[in-house]
């Protein structure tokens, strides 16, 4: 078992050793090891914890929503309907952004082909004075 110091652990995930700092101090992972110096000390199994927390944030989890997913590893088989929960309320969410991005683009979209058009004024500035931006 190989035993890395936070610099060396932060070059091998690509987070900031405060990062990893937070992500000890609001347990999210297994607490590093601590050496007598009071240094922390990471396992491979602690830098493969860490990757994982960096997959699931980069997917789109919060770091509450990644700390079950870390608890559920320990036994995947035992947890695999809340596994399966979980990515369902995450695509849901997911889901329901994209209804609303698409909103969004549709507005844009419309909102600038009219100020193409305008010949006074500012349709956009327009829009948004009515306080109708976002609905």
């Amino acid at each position: 078992m190989t035993e890395r110091t936070i610099g060396a652990i932060s070059k091998a995930t690509g987070l900031s050793i405060d990062t990893l700092r937070y992500y000890d101090k609001i347990q999210l992972v297994t607490p590093a090891s601590r050496g007598a110096n009071g240094r922390r000390y990471y396992s491979d199994a602690d830098c493969e914890q860490l990757r994982f927390v960096c997959r699931a944030k980069s997917s789109g989890y919060s770091l509450e929503e990644i700390a079950k997913p870390v608890r559920f590893r320990r036994s995947p088989a035992e947890n695999r309907t809340d596994v399966r929960d979980l990515a369902a309320s995450k695509l849901e969410d997911v889901e329901s952004r994209l209804k609303d991005l698409t909103q969004l683009r549709n507005e844009l979209r419309l909102l600038l082909n009219l100020c193409s058009q305008a010949q006074a004024g500012c349709p956009i500035l327009e829009h948004l004075d009515d306080g109708n931006a976002g609905t």
